[in-house]
């Protein structure tokens, strides 16, 4: 397993259950300091590389919580269209340090400085250093976001602009959030001292069958309710995903329209129909995005695909990055 996996992830037991079937490695990635340790998924490049040849590495940044296994169908439904392609793909996921059980850095203290978005913006700037470093020049690097993890994109996409080549933004909350429905109905649960005392009380929840679970979350996959069992059993990843919310909450204000302006051809955007993490804001977005004539770079999706489309809704979403990937000669 050691020789599949880049110089600067090390090998992890897997920490929540999977299906076997999926091919990707459980990591982690030890970041400098003052930043803390970050799960990662990796899935291998599709075919073998050389350092002339071009490659591709998809960089993923997960929504609010950021617990990657919510993540593989997805992923692994991407990784397996690309190998038909004649380009190697490789795709590292990158949780927010702090939201993964079982993964804790002991040096870290887990406070907002460590777990807010400043501190995830820098630990996703330095995934990109590492991949480029790592796998050289004739590397294009695509990111992901979901959710505020588009947010996180567009952060590394002004910081590193001369190394990412695209970036995909899936049902992005990237302005106000404060103001969308959700932002109006839960922003007072972010606030201190909610997150202690939500956090505090994991230990009671720790007694719900999964049987009960499925009840409450019908339709979720089993896997799924594994990923959500080890949250609720999880006070860490249930005060960093809080007070990272109440930090998404004061940040994410102004649309960066300039930015959006500046990089429209390297920019694309999966909305849902109705999504209360947006609201209004997607059509202050589009107002201001201007895509290059002639691509599709804003896709609005299907009215049953919700924001949390990784729950069951993969398999759109793989096609979709997909057909962005081979429209932009990536693949």
């Amino acid at each position: 397993m050691g020789e599949q996996i880049p110089p600067f992830l090390k090998p992890l037991d897997d920490i929540v259950d999977r299906d076997e079937g999926l091919p990707y490695i459980s990591t982690v990635l030890h970041h400098t300091k003052p930043l803390g340790a970050a799960h990662t998924l990796w899935w291998p490049f599709t075919m073998p590389r050389s350092s002339e040849s071009s490659a591709t590495v998809i960089l993923f940044i997960p929504g609010n919580p950021g617990l990657l296994g919510f993540y593989p169908p997805f992923l692994s439904d991407i990784h397996a269209r690309a190998r038909s392609s004649s380009t190697p793909l490789a795709i590292l996921a990158h949780s927010h340090i702090g939201h993964s059980p079982g993964v804790e850095d002991t040096e870290t203290r887990y406070t907002l400085d460590s777990v807010g978005l400043t501190a995830q913006v820098a630990s996703a700037i330095e995934a990109v250093d590492l991949i480029k470093d790592t796998f050289g020049n004739n590397t294009k690097i695509v990111v992901i976001g979901h959710s505020v993890g588009s947010w996180i994109t567009l952060k590394v996409l002004k910081s590193r602009p001369e190394d990412v080549t695209e970036v995909f933004l899936l049902f992005p909350t990237i302005s106000q959030i404060a103001s969308t429905p959700n932002g109006h109905r839960l922003s007072w649960v972010f606030r201190s001292p909610f997150p202690r005392i939500i956090s505090r009380l994991s230990p009671v929840a720790r007694i719900l069958p999964t049987t009960l679970l499925s009840l409450l979350f019908r339709g979720w996959p089993l896997p799924q309710l594994h990923v959500l069992k080890s949250l609720i059993n999880s006070p860490m990843t249930i005060f960093s995903a809080l007070t990272m919310a109440h930090d998404e909450m004061k940040t994410i204000r102004e649309l960066d329209v300039a930015l959006l302006d500046e990089y429209r051809h390297r920019i694309c955007m999966y909305f849902a129909e109705d999504d209360d993490w947006v609201g209004e804001q997607r059509e202050a977005i589009l107002a201001a995005f201007q895509a290059d004539p002639g691509t599709v770079r804003i896709v609005h999706g299907h009215p049953d695909i919700p924001h949390a489309f990784c729950i069951n809704h993969g398999e759109p979403l793989a096609s979709q990055c997909f057909e962005w990937l081979i429209e932009a000669g990536l693949l």
